[in-house]
């Protein structure tokens, strides 16, 4: 697990939750991984009673299990929540690149050009895959900005949980470059206010690496022992 420094004005209570849900969503913590209260409050340096409620937090999202006579343990990655998270992200994201089409700040758009480069960078270097995939969400994130829309994009987040850790797993296996490609495509599409394409663009993106994703739980047993199909 990594630690990080406790923020200025930062609770324990928030103190914990932002390491131990990094730690879940990064995969440091691994999906089946045992939580032990006295562990994690040693190594955090907090009391129980921080770690306690986190725990419970956690759990109410999702992240973490209680098993009555095994213990506390980081969720194991559920299909039918992908599936939903899918469903989801797919409805929402071409709904939002359809009105950027039509009105969309400039200055996002820039950024999101900026955002790209560097993931154009991490990808070529090819060493920091969690740089790689927090620039692929800040990306997605951009064009829910323009659009004024940013509560939306949290919401998706909120229900990606299980979504998000199955991508980075793929994406630790996976060519990269092919993600690249897939935003520069986005970017064309605002740009040119292309849209048209949209809907196979999103697929594309979000929904046909599904099957990639069901081949790499078939051949690899280290993913297919991180998943609940």
């Amino acid at each position: 697990m990594i630690l990080y420094e406790k923020l200025e004005k930062e609770t324990c209570k928030e103190y914990v939750y932002r390491v131990l849900k990094d730690n879940i969503m990064s995969l440091e913590l691994s999906p089946g991984e045992i939580l032990s209260e006295s562990d994690l409050s040693k190594k955090l340096n907090v009391s129980r009673t921080p770690i306690r409620e986190v725990l419970i937090k956690l759990k109410a999202e999702k992240l973490i299990e209680v098993k009555p006579q095994a213990g506390t343990y980081v969720s194991q990655i559920d299909w039918n929540l992908i599936e939903e998270a899918i469903f989801i992200r797919y409805n929402l994201e071409k709904e939002a690149l359809k009105e950027a089409c039509e009105n969309f700040s400039e200055d996002t758009l820039i950024e999101m050009e900026k955002c790209l480069f560097a993931q154009k960078l991490v990808a070529q270097k090819g060493n920091n895959l969690l740089e790689f995939h927090n620039l692929d969400k800040e990306f997605h994130k951009l064009i829910f900005i323009g659009i004024n829309k940013s509560n939306v994009w949290e919401s998706i987040c909120n229900i990606s949980t299980h979504y998000n850790r199955m991508r980075l797993l793929a994406e630790i296996r996976l060519n990269k470059e092919f993600l690249v490609d897939q935003h520069i495509t986005y970017l064309n599409i605002l740009k040119n206010k292309d849209s048209k394409i949209i809907d196979e663009v999103v697929s594309k993106h979000i929904k046909a690496p599904v099957e990639q994703w069901k081949k790499l739980i078939k051949e690899d047993p280290e993913i297919a022992n991180f998943i609940i199909l």
